[in-house]
């Protein structure tokens, strides 16, 4: 029989496992329940009715959090001439381009973004195998490959968030830190799953969002009462 953690054990009596708590309601008992000695990620997972297998429901994209994820987003940049000073100008982290390939290829991967303009991505697309599993590698779909490099890596780091339903058909971002107010990470998950709804796929059948929980680094999952969001 699995052991019990006593940390777990201090939280099931805080909570209804069994109940979808209103929205508010469940993040105040997340909230209660971060008790690490750090500042703990405020996670969202939202099983959807869909079938990843088939191009035509996977569910993939990016929302930029009205009040911001609370994390540090380093952003590199694939690009030359002027729109790498552009990138430079709008605060990325790393700029350059094949100096970037054989860095990366070396092993470095200090870095949490990846943007690209489309002339220098025959250059990244080297950098599949390393990049892909990752979740990093620039997409168009998601706005990260792009000339207008400036204005992207200004939205990721306000709080830009990318997503991308996984096998099982669950979603899983974070959406802020454990100090954030109540009303913060409200606007931030209506704002995720506001998005989610609006990128129904039109081959998806059946109930689309089944499941809508929260939870912190360390704390339990929530279940959340979708009529709140």
């Amino acid at each position: 029989m699995a052991k019990i953690s006593k940390r777990a054990t201090a939280h099931g009596g805080k909570f209804d496992r069994s109940v979808n708590h209103p929205l508010s309601d469940a993040i105040k008992i997340i909230k209660e329940c971060a008790t690490a000695k750090f500042d703990e990620t405020i996670e969202v997972a939202v099983n959807l009715g869909v079938d990843p297998r088939h191009a035509d429901q996977m569910v993939r994209g990016s929302v930029s959090l009205p009040k911001g994820t609370g994390k540090v987003v380093r952003v590199l940049v694939f690009a030359k001439g002027e729109k790498a000073e552009e990138a430079k100008a709008a605060g990325a982290d790393v700029v350059g381009a094949d100096d970037l390939l054989e860095k990366i290829q070396g092993g470095w991967l200090e870095f949490d973004r990846v943007v690209a303009t489309p002339d220098v991505m025959g250059v990244v697309g080297r950098l599949g195998k390393i990049l892909g599993p990752r979740n990093m590698m620039p997409n168009p779909k998601l706005g990260t490959v792009t000339f207008d490099v400036a204005k992207v890596v200004q939205e990721i780091k306000a709080g830009q968030v990318a997503f991308r339903v996984e096998k099982s058909g669950i979603i899983h971002a974070g959406v802020g830190k454990a100090s954030f107010p109540v009303e913060d990470l409200v606007e931030n998950i209506t704002a995720l799953v506001e998005q989610l709804r609006r990128m129904k796929p039109a081959a998806a059948k059946g109930t689309y969002m089944k499941k809508v929980s929260i939870s912190s680094t360390m704390g339990p999952g929530i279940k959340v009462d979708q009529s709140s969001i």
